[in-house]
C-alpha cells in the first residue's frame, strides 16, 4: 500500500509541474499557483453560498426557539413574560414578525413553516398602542419600586450609625446621616407600604394586559400541545436531514466542475495539448479538494454520523466513544478506496499505454515516436518488456504478449 501511495504521489507531482514531460519554469509555476489560489477561494465561496441556499431549520421554524423556551418554563409569570417580550415600546425596536419571517425566504430554497407564520400573526396583533401604554406604566411602576427599595437599603445602612450617635450624645448638626433615628423607621415603614401598593398595581396591570383578546388568542395558540408537538418533531427532522441536504447541494455544485475538468484533461492528454492538460489537471485537483473535505464533514455531522450514533447508542448504551473507533477503522478504508480509484481510472498506466501504443506515442510522455523506436527520444523511456512466457519483447503495461498472447500479469 505504501508503494502505491508513493507511486501515486510521484505521478501527481509530475502531472502538476510539467508540460509534456518538461518542468515548468519558475514564473509559470508562480502564475499557476496564483491561479490555483484564486480559483480555490472562489470554489469554497461558491459551495458555502449554495450550501446556504436551502433554508436552515432555524429559518424554516423561526418560532421554535421562543416557543420551546415558553414550554420549558415552569414559573408562574411565564404568560406575562412572553406577552411582554412581544410588545416593543421603543419605536426603533418595533417590527412586523410575520414580515421578518417571510423575508428569510428571499434568495433561498424552501418556505417558512405555516405554523410559525400563524404564530407571528398572533404575535403581531399584540403590538397595539393600548398594550404599549400598559407596558410603559408597568415599567415606570417597577422603576418606582426599585427607587424605594434603594432608599430603604440606604436608610437601613445608616440606621445603626445614627443610633450610636444618639447614644453618644452627638448633636444633629454633627451627624453624618440626614435622617434622624426616630424618623428613619417611620420612613422605612412608609416605603414598605408604598412598595406593596405598587406591586398590587403591577399585578392589576399585568392581569389587564393578559385579559386582552389578542393576548388571550396568542396564549391559547401557543398552549396547544398537539400543535407544539408537531412543530417540534418537524424541527427535529429538519435538523436531522439538513446536513445531508446541504452536502447534496454542495456536491451538485462540485461534481459538474470535476467531470468537466476530468474530460478536458483526458481530451488534452490524448491530443497532446500540454498546457491545457496541465491547467485542467490543476482545476481537477482544486475541485476535488473541497469535495473531499465536505465528504469528511458529512461523515462527521451528516446522516451517516446520526445513523452510526443511534446504532452505537442502542447497542453499547453510553459508550459513545466507540464512534471514534469506527471512524478510525472506516476512514483508512475510504482513503484506500480513493487511492484505488485514482490508480484504476486516473493514473492507470495500462489504460494509458493501450491508447498511446495505438497512436504510436510514448507510453510515458505520450509524445509521437516511430514504431521501430525502443526508447523514447523525448524522455528516454524504454517501450518494451520481456515476455514472461516466450521471452520475446512485448509492449510495456499491456495485458498480453504481442508475440505469443500469454498474459503479462507481472509486467511492470
Amino acid at each position: 500500500m505504501f508503494t502505491s501511495i508513493r507511486r501515486l504521489f510521484d505521478q501527481f507531482w509530475n502531472k502538476s509541474r510539467t508540460v509534456k514531460n518538461e518542468p515548468l519554469n519558475k514564473v509559470s509555476l508562480i502564475v499557476i499557483i496564483f491561479i490555483d489560489i484564486f480559483i480555490l477561494v472562489n470554489v469554497f465561496t461558491g459551495i458555502e453560498d449554495i450550501g446556504q441556499w436551502y433554508l436552515q431549520p432555524n429559518l424554516v421554524y423561526p418560532c421554535h426557539a421562543a416557543w420551546q423556551n415558553y414550554q420549558t418554563q415552569t414559573t408562574a409569570g411565564k404568560n406575562f413574560q412572553i406577552i411582554q417580550e412581544a410588545i416593543a415600546t421603543d419605536p426603533i425596536e418595533q417590527y412586523n414578525l410575520e414580515q421578518s419571517f417571510r423575508e428569510s425566504e428571499n434568495g433561498h430554497l424552501g418556505q417558512v413553516s405555516e405554523v410559525c407564520l400563524t404564530y407571528a400573526q398572533y404575535h403581531d396583533k399584540i403590538q397595539t398602542t393600548d398594550n404599549q401604554n400598559l407596558i410603559i406604566k408597568i415599567n415606570q411602576t417597577v422603576a418606582q419600586i426599585n427607587d424605594l427599595e434603594e432608599s430603604n437599603n440606604t436608610i437601613r445602612s445608616q440606621y445603626d450609625s445614627t443610633l450610636l450617635e444618639k447614644i453618644a450624645g452627638q448633636g444633629k448638626e454633627n451627624s453624618i446621616n440626614q435622617t434622624p433615628p426616630e424618623k428613619a423607621k417611620q420612613q422605612l415603614n412608609q416605603n414598605i407600604a408604598k412598595i406593596a401598593s405598587l406591586k398590587q398595581e403591577i399585578t392589576r396591570l399585568e392581569q389587564q394586559l393578559l385579559a386582552k383578546p389578542e393576548s388571550v388568542n396568542f396564549l391559547n395558540f401557543i398552549n396547544q400541545k398537539e400543535v407544539w408537538a408537531d412543530l417540534n418533531q418537524s424541527y427535529l427532522n429538519a435538523i436531522f436531514w439538513y446536513p445531508t441536504i446541504r452536502f447534496l447541494f454542495q456536491s451538485l455544485f462540485l461534481i459538474p466542475l470535476i467531470v468537466t475538468a476530468l474530460w478536458v484533461h483526458s481530451f488534452a492528454v490524448k491530443k497532446g495539448y500540454g498546457l491545457v492538460a496541465l491547467i485542467s489537471w490543476h482545476l481537477l485537483v482544486i475541485f476535488l479538494i473541497p469535495l473531499i473535505l465536505k465528504v469528511f464533514e458529512f461523515l462527521q455531522f451528516g446522516l451517516i454520523f446520526d445513523l452510526v450514533f443511534n446504532f452505537i447508542e442502542a447497542v453499547f448504551g453510553g459508550l459513545i466513544f466507540a464512534i471514534s473507533y469506527l471512524y478510525i477503522l472506516f476512514i483508512p478504508l475510504v482513503g484506500f478506496g480513493v487511492i484505488k480509484f485514482f490508480q484504476r481510472f486516473v493514473f492507470n498506466p495500462k489504460g494509458q499505454a493501450a491508447k498511446r501504443f495505438q497512436k504510436s506515442s510514448c507510453v510515458k510522455c505520450a509524445k509521437r515516436i516511430r514504431p521501430q523506436d525502443s526508447h523514447c527520444p523525448h524522455c528516454g523511456y524504454y517501450q518494451y518488456v520481456e515476455c514472461l512466457s516466450c521471452h520475446a519483447l512485448t509492449y510495456q503495461h499491456l495485458p498480453h504478449c504481442k508475440e505469443c498472447g500469454a498474459p503479462q500479469r507481472q509486467s511492470k
